[in-house]
């Protein structure tokens, strides 16, 4: 009796095999473990606002039905609006290759954006990604690179302007940021000082690198009466809001500043977007991507939810009433 199978049985195992491995190694791949690299510019893990922002995006991404340790990995880095932090905790997240990278602020994704153009990136409190060069449009960013703008400088106007009713006085501002972090903003001055212009309001820009010019800097504000403040949201205001919000009060500006973080350590007032829910959005395309979307084939999306917080107990540290006009369209009042 012969022993084997024949040429044909052969054949037909061979070729159901050879079948079945591809579906094998394509459930392999769908089982597989995810890995997101986050890329954010607070200031430490301790930082429990930065600390909420992450939480909301995990909840989120949790909904859409990817779980940390079961089907995802998270691989965390805090820059504290730190240039040399974000370059190296970027070239780490891309020598872990990650299946995608959320990048917080604007130096995280222009320094990923040199550092790879295969790895599916997704932004979040970005200005004018178009102006800045990371997209090539809104609609479709094209390339590796797709995400959720912060505000267009329109903004910043409207936030004066609620800044010049509540602080009537007020004939000078101070605009403060760091242009290694937010270069962009060089470029804005010419068009805040046109808008500042029919709000009579003269401008000073303040460029600082360091907590030593901080300090420089509000001294320099406070030598002039009738002088407010207004901090734009950028990586490395945010990092040392405390000072910032310290410094005010101790040389009593009245300031605007562009995130809510500021006004909850004791600022006097914020009007920007709501970033803990532009988080949570983004974890919509960290879902699509993982499943297999590519990143410029979806579109920036702008933000959605704004908020007024006006601190009332430091308001009137200072002096100011608060216009009820102002009460009445505020979000929050912390008293």
């Amino acid at each position: 009796m012969a022993s084997g199978i024949g040429r044909r049985q052969f054949i037909s195992v061979l070729s159901g095999a050879s079948l079945a491995w591809p579906r094998a190694a394509r459930a392999q791949q769908a089982n597989r473990m995810r890995i997101v690299g986050l890329l954010l510019a607070g200031p430490s893990e301790s930082d429990s606002a930065s600390q909420a922002r992450l939480a909301a995006f995990r909840n989120a991404l949790r909904e859409l039905g990817w779980t940390e340790g079961s089907n995802v990995r998270f691989e965390v880095r805090w820059s504290g609006g730190n240039v040399d932090r974000v370059r190296t905790f970027a070239s780490e997240l891309v020598t872990v290759a990650p299946d995608v990278i959320l990048a917080g602020g604007t130096t995280a994704i222009a320094t990923l954006k040199q550092m790879t153009s295969s790895i599916p990136l997704v932004f979040v409190i970005v200005n004018d990604p178009v102006a800045q060069g990371f997209v090539s449009s809104v609609a479709h960013p094209g390339g590796n690179i797709t995400g959720f703008s912060y505000i267009d400088f329109s903004m910043l106007g409207k936030a004066l302007q609620l800044l010049k009713q509540l602080a009537p006085g007020m004939n000078r501002v101070g605009f403060m940021f760091n242009p290694d972090t937010y270069p962009y903003y060089e470029g804005y001055l010419d068009s805040l000082r046109t808008q500042l212009h029919e709000l009579t309001l003269d401008l000073t820009s303040l460029r600082v690198r360091s907590e030593t010019e901080i300090k420089q800097a509000f001294e320099g504000l406070a030598g002039t009466p009738g002088t407010g403040l207004i901090a734009p949201p950028e990586p490395f205001l945010a990092a040392h809001h405390k000072l910032v919000v310290e410094l005010a009060a101790q040389f009593r500006l009245p300031a605007t500043y562009g995130l809510r973080d500021f006004v909850a350590d004791g600022g006097m007032m914020s009007y920007a977007p709501d970033q803990t829910d532009i988080f949570r959005r983004s974890a919509s395309y960290i879902a699509r991507i993982l499943k297999g979307e590519k990143p410029g084939d979806l579109p920036i999306q702008a933000p959605t939810k704004f908020e007024l917080v006006i601190n009332l107990k430091t308001a009137h540290a200072l002096g100011l009433t608060v216009p009820p006009t102002l009460l009445a369209i505020a979000d929050e009042v912390i008293e």
